[in-house]
This record gives structure tokens, C-alpha cells and sequence, in this order.
């Protein structure tokens, strides 16, 4: 009764146990067909595999051999090196969302589609050494959400195109014949301000100019025209992004959607392209407004000439009558005409026609014609 009672009491343990046996049997359960002259990938290998290493033999990783990767979901490590591969294709391998270690060494890749390693979210290491690769698209990591390591070794690169958010641990880039010119300021910048780590650091030299050949990547100096290249690509890039940004607002509001995914934010770029736009507005004003003030004053001066006001006429009129030392100077006149040379000279102030009346007339030649 007593060993039963221990036997029940010990058999969740040996369960757990049994469990944690069959766990760990999965997870280093391995499968090595090295040098087998296979021109496939098997489809009769073992599901639960979880290491598989098919390399030296003559594998192109064709459409067959996709449809055959997918049955071994379950693989953490994925070794092809030195086969024939030449393209990866799209989705190659979408279905192994376990993998953690990828290695295509030693192939003669020249092509890499855009979402060659889409379901890959898991992956750390991916190895592409040694092969013929002439550029590679940045879009096409970032369904790699957890890459540490990339290998780019003894491929046919001369410059890189750094994606957005690439958060590597390290990177291996020696064996290329690297263009030191302005196209590879922007991964000297990257490698210089970020915290990864550029592996056989002392051999990633420049190719190309001569006159900086064998010097390392890290430490050439660039030329003032590459930073300004630099500036005017970002506002291009801002631009096209605020453009995307602006339309995907648009539909939204057209869908009466809120997404907060497509709201994005612009980072420091936004600032600069708001400080330059504000500079050339103020210069702009600082030109315009002083020739347009010389223009305005000017205007104001013409318009400073008016026709006399009626207190003017006045003042006119009474200083004209006021001296009479003309009239008292008439003896051969009668008083009727002075009388009618004064009743016509009122009349003629009191109608103002708009024109200022000479007061220095000669009294003589007035009184002959009347």
C-alpha cells in the first residue's frame, strides 16, 4: 500500500521528467546529409528535425525544393552551403518562422528578391558569404526583426545601403571591393554612431580611388560635397514620406478610419526641413520689405500735394484786401469804381474754382478794362 502511494505521488515528476526528455530530444535532434550529391532537398527527412545541414551538395533551392523547407517547420538551423543556389526567390523560406541560423554560403547568389526571408522573425545569424552579390535591397530585412549577425564577407559589394532600424550586434564586410566615395558616407556614418560591431574591422579597406585604396572604411575622410549630398537626399526622402504621409491621411479621413499606424512620426528630419522653410521665409521678407517701403514712400510724397482748403482761400482773400496801399495810391478813380473793382475781385475769390488767385495783378490794367 505504500510504495502504491508513493508511485502515485512520484508519477507527475516522472511526467514532468519524461516531458522535459522528449523537449530537449526535439530540440537537438539533427540531420546531417552533407555530400550527398543531392540536386533536392529530401522530402522524406524526419519532421521534428530541428538542425539540418545539406551542404556541398548541388541544391538550387528551386521552387520544389520551397515546397519541400515548408514540411520541416519545426528547424532552428539551416545549413546550405556550397551548393548551386543562384536566386532566392520569394517566400524561400516563409514557413520556417522557428529558424534562428541561416547559412548560404559559398553559393553564386547574385539575386535576392525582396521578400526572399519574409517569415523569418526569429532569425539572428544569416550568412551570405562568398557569394556574387552586387547590391542588396534594404527592404528585404525587415521582416528580421531579431538579426544580431550579418554576413556580407567576399561578395561582389561596393556599397551598402544601410535600412532604417537595422539593430545588429555585428556585421561582417571584408572581401568587398568597397567604393570609398560619397555612396558609402552613409554606412561609414552608421558603422561610426551605431553599437554594432564591424568584425575583421583592420581588413574591410576601400578599393576604390586609388588614392584611398586600403584604407579602412571606418576612418576615411569624406568631402564637404558628401554631407551636402546627404542633406538634400534626406529632404528628398522627407518629402516623398510627408507626400505618402499626407495621401494616407487623405484616404483615411475619405474612410473615416484612425489608425494610428499610418501617423508616423517624421523625427528630427521634420525639424530641419521646418527650420529651413522659416529661414527662407524671413530672408525673403528682410529683401522684400525694404524696396517695397522705398515704393511706399514714395507714393506717400506724391500724394502730399492737395488742392487749398477753404480757410486757405480765406487767408488768400484777406491778405489781398488787406493791402490797400495800391488802391490809396489811385487818384484819377472814383469811389463807383473802386466800389465795382472790389464787388468784382469778392466776387471772383468767393468762387473758388480750384485755382490759387495772383494777389500782385496790376490794379491799373484791372480798373482800364472795366
Amino acid at each position: 500500500m505504500k510504495i502504491t502511494c508513493i508511485l502515485v505521488l512520484l508519477w507527475p515528476f516522472s511526467m514532468l521528467l519524461l516531458l522535459d526528455e522528449s523537449h530537449t530530444f526535439k530540440t537537438e535532434f539533427k540531420c546531417n546529409l552533407t555530400e550527398k550529391n543531392y540536386s533536392l532537398i529530401p522530402a522524406d527527412i524526419n519532421h521534428n528535425v530541428t538542425i539540418l545541414d545539406l551542404s556541398y551538395n548541388k541544391i538550387t533551392l528551386n521552387i520544389t525544393d520551397i515546397m519541400a523547407l515548408q514540411k520541416y517547420f519545426l528547424l532552428t538551423e539551416l545549413y546550405l552551403i556550397e551548393n548551386n543556389i543562384i536566386i532566392l526567390h520569394n517566400n524561400s523560406f516563409s514557413n520556417l518562422s522557428h529558424l534562428e541560423i541561416l547559412n548560404i554560403c559559398r553559393n553564386s547568389i547574385d539575386v535576392i528578391h525582396q521578400d526572399a526571408f519574409m517569415g523569418l522573425n526569429k532569425l539572428k545569424q544569416l550568412h551570405l558569404c562568398q557569394n556574387k552579390i552586387l547590391q542588396v535591397n534594404p527592404d528585404m530585412f525587415v521582416p528580421l526583426n531579431n538579426l544580431q549577425l550579418l554576413n556580407l564577407q567576399g561578395n561582389l559589394m561596393s556599397y551598402f545601403n544601410v535600412p532604417q532600424q537595422f539593430h545588429l550586434q555585428s556585421i561582417i564586410l571584408y572581401g568587398n571591393p568597397w567604393n570609398c566615395t560619397c555612396s558609402l558616407f552613409n554606412l561609414q556614418r552608421w558603422l561610426n554612431t551605431s553599437n554594432v560591431t564591424l568584425e575583421n574591422e583592420n581588413i574591410t579597406t576601400c578599393s576604390y580611388p586609388d588614392t584611398l585604396k586600403y584604407y579602412n572604411i571606418k576612418a576615411v575622410t569624406y568631402r564637404a560635397e558628401c554631407y551636402s549630398n546627404v542633406i538634400s537626399s534626406t529632404t528628398e526622402d522627407l518629402y516623398i514620406h510627408f507626400q505618402s504621409f499626407s495621401n494616407s491621411t487623405f484616404n483615411s479621413s475619405l474612410s473615416n478610419s484612425t489608425r494610428n499606424s499610418e501617423h508616423k512620426k517624421l523625427g528630427k528630419s521634420w525639424a530641419f526641413l521646418v527650420g529651413v522653410i522659416v529661414t527662407v521665409l524671413m530672408t525673403s521678407l528682410l529683401i522684400i520689405i525694404p524696396i517695397k517701403c522705398k515704393v511706399w514712400y514714395n507714393l506717400l510724397i506724391s500724394y502730399n500735394h492737395h488742392r487749398l482748403e477753404e480757410h486757405e482761400a480765406e487767408t488768400y482773400e484777406n491778405g489781398f484786401t488787406g493791402n490797400s496801399s495800391p488802391l490809396s495810391q489811385i487818384g484819377d478813380t472814383n469811389s463807383e469804381d473802386t466800389t465795382v473793382i472790389f464787388e468784382q475781385l469778392h466776387s471772383f475769390v468767393a468762387d473758388d474754382d480750384g485755382f490759387i488767385e495772383d494777389k500782385y495783378i496790376d490794379i491799373h490794367e484791372l480798373c482800364e478794362e472795366n
